[in-house]
């Protein structure tokens, strides 16, 4: 007969010494886009779209969209700043220093063609 002796339990590292989590710059795109379009009451033209440069946790963030015209284009963008940061801190824990917005279009209603395609105003 052989006596099995208990396993030893191995001791318990603390949570910081475990490793890390590394979130990809395009999975927090993703989540600055999804956070603009949230910012955003009534989505006019193409869906926003974010590019992000991560280093260590501070992100900087750069959003692409198109707005309806006229509206308070600087409203609509500090929304979309307030919302960005928001979301990136909370769903990546990263820290957002810098939310750049670019204004690639302004749509009106009133600028649609017979066609029914929004003619662009730059």
């Amino acid at each position: 007969m052989s006596t099995t002796e208990p396993r030893a339990t191995p001791p318990r590292v603390a949570a910081a010494e475990r490793g890390s989590t590394l979130i990809a710059d395009r999975v927090v795109a993703k989540i600055a886009a999804q956070a603009a379009r949230e910012a955003l009451d009534a989505p006019s033209g193409a869906p926003p779209h974010a590019t992000v440069t991560v280093h260590h946790d501070i992100a900087r963030v750069r959003v692409s969209l198109e707005l309806g015209y006229p509206s308070d284009v600087a409203a609509q963008c500090a929304a979309v700043r307030a919302r960005v940061a928001q979301r990136v801190e909370e769903c990546a824990q990263m820290s957002v220093p810098e939310v750049d917005i670019e204004v690639e279009h302004l749509h009106s209603a009133h600028t649609r063609t017979a066609a029914g395609r929004d003619r662009r105003l730059r």
